[in-house]
């Protein structure tokens, strides 16, 4: 890359170089010119020809080393948009993602707007799932639980920044931080992927602890699939995501442990994403 190159001709010899690494590398491209000469895309756009210094070259350059290591662009820029939030993110943390937003949706779906519900976020991470329900319903109470000590304190940068007061991180692994509690609602977006998915090259990056979940990808819904039943009232929602090839694996795990009203949901590309199940009465599982 030339140090004496102009805004418009660095964009697209950047966005060239990005092409093989990014769905989107002209928008890569424009976001780390942006941040290099600290200006907003708009100004990129208006002016093409300014010529950037050697140092605003430097910082391009090494930021697009990165992109082309396979750093997600969330862990370059510290921060993902998700449910209308900037969030920030860390390689303590999963990139939160759009197909997430379903788990949201439906948990939305299922509080009502007045309700002073206790709602379970298991596995929370940056606290994506758990801040955006807590934002959407403020008279209810979230609890979020994380193994990673990390990961606790990206969510509550999160949770400082957004000014949210109804959400409580815990650290600890799945439901022992809350033993002995009733909650209206639990969600989770836990690990499932394959311990040999040809995925994870692609993931590098990201946290294996947030992604990898044994050899079928199930470990961590076995354990909630079991556990959850515990910490969760009479016809509770639990509402899981997981792999768009684990539909029916979950139902049956679900079924395998006493679960009703069994459903799968689709992600807005049409594909089978979040499974929800209810915890019935003692009666209703004879």
């Amino acid at each position: 890359m030339s140090d004496d190159t102009e805004i418009g001709d660095l964009l697209k010899r950047v966005a060239r170089e990005l092409d093989t690494v990014s769905e989107s590398p002209r928008l890569d491209a424009e976001i780390l010119l942006g941040r290099a000469i600290d200006m907003p895309r708009a100004y990129l756009f208006a002016h093409p020809d300014d010529m950037p210094d050697d140092a605003a070259i430097a910082r391009l350059q090494r930021t697009v080393a990165r992109r082309l290591a396979g750093e997600p662009m969330a862990y370059i820029t510290g921060s993902k948009e998700f449910w209308s939030m900037d969030l920030v993110v860390s390689p303590a943390t999963l990139v939160p993602r759009p197909e997430t937003e379903l788990l949201v949706d439906l948990a939305l779906r299922e509080i009502p707007r007045k309700a002073h519900w206790r709602i379970l976020d298991l596995g929370t991470g940056s606290g994506a799932i758990a801040l955006a329900i807590a934002r959407e319903r403020p008279l209810c109470d979230i609890v979020a639980v994380e193994l990673s000590a990390d990961a606790i304190r990206i969510a509550e940068i999160n949770r400082r920044q957004l000014d949210i007061a109804n959400v409580t991180f815990l650290e600890g692994s799945w439901t022992a931080p809350v033993a002995g509690e009733g909650f209206d609602l639990v969600v989770s977006n836990p690990p499932y992927v394959k311990v040999d998915d040809d995925a994870l090259e692609r993931l590098a990056s990201e946290p294996a602890a947030a992604l990898v979940a044994g050899v079928d990808g199930l470990d961590a819904i076995r354990i909630l699939a079991h556990d959850c039943r515990d910490v969760l009232r009479v016809g509770g929602q639990l509402a899981l995501e997981h792999g768009a090839d684990q539909e029916h694996q979950v139902a049956k795990l679900l079924r395998g442990n006493g679960w009703s009203e069994i459903a799968c949901h689709n992600d807005y590309a049409g594909l089978p994403r979040v499974t929800t199940a209810r915890r019935p009465a003692p009666d209703d599982e004879l």
